[in-house]
């Protein structure tokens, strides 16, 4: 009796010790999810927000992470917070596979071949809108009707990373020609960049413009804080040819709009123009460098089956257009 009565006490403890470890296992993904969502909105109280759980549990559970790592994860400044160089570290290795556990779901019916719900957050400026996703994005929502597509209008591409960065966007499509190091960057398609004027424009009759002939006359041109500006400034003052803006306003419609009412004249990227519009067009290849759009990646970010298929929807788009365009210069 003796013997029985020691195994069961020693089949008891070790029956005792088991959950330990799974306890100690669910815990720590709690942990890096607050963790990870602290370090995206710089901010305990809208990490609780996103994750539905109380600020106090959000601070306990990013101290236990902090104690059991033997490290300070965060700088801490008032009601904002800040990554250590040992949080940046543990945030590349966690975020990936935190948002990999999130979404485990969707990615097990996609590796089944049902893709057939979930949402994909796209974010882009008014121009990539209206004239670079249309098409692909005409032909993926075709193939699956039932993922809710959110196009998120940015305004710069400072308003689109801080999307990316804040995870509130999967990806950004759009035109970058500074790359930050958390970014990657991934060019599809390529556009010329063209000055436009009214048809009874002085210049409207010339075969060919120069800066010199831009120069006397007022151009309308997007706020000093957007690329084309910054562009058109860089270029001008290489060459030493002084410039005038007669007109700021955002947006190529609202642009090529003013142009036509003969408000100014404008330097355009050729995107925007589809034959239309009552304008003349004269390209600048010889002064300004042609500009790209593509696909804009936070650097280690988990993709979604549904973000993973419109990227490969919206590269096989521009693929194809571009061996037409090949085949017609040919």
């Amino acid at each position: 009796m003796l013997t029985i009565r020691l195994t069961n006490i020693e089949t008891t403890e070790i029956e005792m010790a088991s959950p330990t470890p799974v306890h100690y296992k669910q815990n720590r993904l709690k942990q890096l999810r607050a963790f990870c969502h602290a370090a995206q909105t710089g901010s305990i109280s809208e990490a609780a927000e996103k994750i539905f759980l109380s600020q106090p549990t959000v601070s306990l559970q990013i101290q236990a992470l902090e104690r059991e790592l033997e490290t300070v994860l965060f700088e801490r400044r008032g009601p904002k917070i800040r990554l250590t160089p040992e949080g940046e570290i543990l945030f590349k290795l966690s975020q990936p596979l935190v948002e990999g556990m999130d979404k485990l779901h969707e990615t097990f019916a996609a590796q089944q071949g049902l893709l057939e719900s979930g949402e994909l957050n796209i974010a882009a400026g008014e121009s990539t809108i209206l004239y670079v996703l249309p098409s692909p994005l005409k032909h993926f929502m075709a193939q699956h009707p039932k993922i809710r597509v959110k196009l998120h209008n940015v305004t710069g591409g400072r308003d689109g990373l801080s999307r990316l960065r804040a995870d509130e966007a999967d990806f950004a499509v759009g035109s970058m020609i500074e790359v930050p190091d958390d970014i990657v960057y991934k060019p599809l398609v390529t556009y010329s960049p063209a000055l436009i004027v009214p048809t009874d424009h002085p210049l409207a009759k010339k075969k060919r413009v120069t800066l010199e002939d831009i120069s006397p006359y007022g151009l309308i041109l997007p706020p000093p804080s957007l690329t084309t500006w910054r562009m058109v400034d860089l270029v001008f003052r290489q060459h030493e040819v002084k410039f005038k803006t007669a007109l700021q306003a955002g947006g190529w419609e609202v642009i090529k709009r003013y142009v036509e009412l003969g408000l100014g004249i404008s330097i355009v990227t050729d995107v925007c123009l589809t034959g239309e519009e009552k304008l003349v067009k004269f390209p600048l290849n010889e002064y300004f460098p042609t500009r790209s759009y593509g696909l804009v990646l936070r650097r280690g970010k988990y993709l979604s089956p549904q973000a993973k298929r419109f990227i490969d929807t919206l590269e096989a788009y521009y693929e194809g257009a571009d061996a037409h365009q090949e085949q017609g210069n040919e």
